[in-house]
């Protein structure tokens, strides 16, 4: 709105000037005296002299009204589709081995090898038994951490004597270390 205010005080501005120049008329600005004049020849005319009609106010040319884009139509906007994620067909065993897995970690601690084997001894082929254990998405190292406290709680063990337990048991070294240094030890 500012900016439309100030560009059509502008274009008053601009109008102005010019309307001035031209009711002026040609006289010149140079410095020459009056009195040296260039003599100007008159002709008797019979022609009646129309002289120039006063204005009252000059008026500002109206503002050029700013360019308008026409609105061009469009087609309404498609719809995102997300592409489902490939349709995964579980087979009995498999379902069956990651049930066994859940109740596995409900009641007790196991590491992610020494649950696939458990599976394993109960008949789940190594693939079925790692789709079980795999689809609890299970804290490795939390598991580690209750085993540590399971094992403290019924014998006395040294820090290295914990984690080497614990990695008998299956975890990792650092899943080991992590567990027995949640005991304090």
């Amino acid at each position: 709105m500012f900016k439309k205010i100030i560009l059509g005080v502008g274009v008053a501005f601009v109008g102005l000037i010019i309307l001035s120049v031209a009711l002026s008329g040609s006289e010149s600005t140079t410095d020459t005296p009056v009195d040296e004049a260039p003599p100007v020849a008159v002709e008797p005319t019979t022609a009646p002299i129309i002289a120039p009609e006063p204005t009252a106010t000059p008026v500002a040319p109206e503002p050029t009204p700013e360019p308008t884009v026409a609105p061009v139509e469009t087609a309404a906007p498609e719809p995102i589709v997300t592409p489902e994620p490939p349709e995964v067909t579980e087979t009995p065993s498999q379902r069956n081995a990651f049930r066994s897995a859940e109740s596995y970690l409900s009641i007790m601690d196991f590491s992610r090898s020494g649950l696939i084997e458990q599976l394993e001894y109960e008949g789940y082929s190594l693939a079925d038994a790692t789709y079980g254990v795999d689809g609890q998405m299970a804290d490795w190292n939390a598991q580690a951490a209750k085993s540590a406290k399971s094992y403290l709680e019924i014998m006395s063990f040294s820090r290295s004597g914990l984690i080497d337990q614990l990695m008998y048991e299956g975890y990792s070294q650092a899943e080991a270390e992590y567990g027995v240094s949640t005991t304090g030890l």
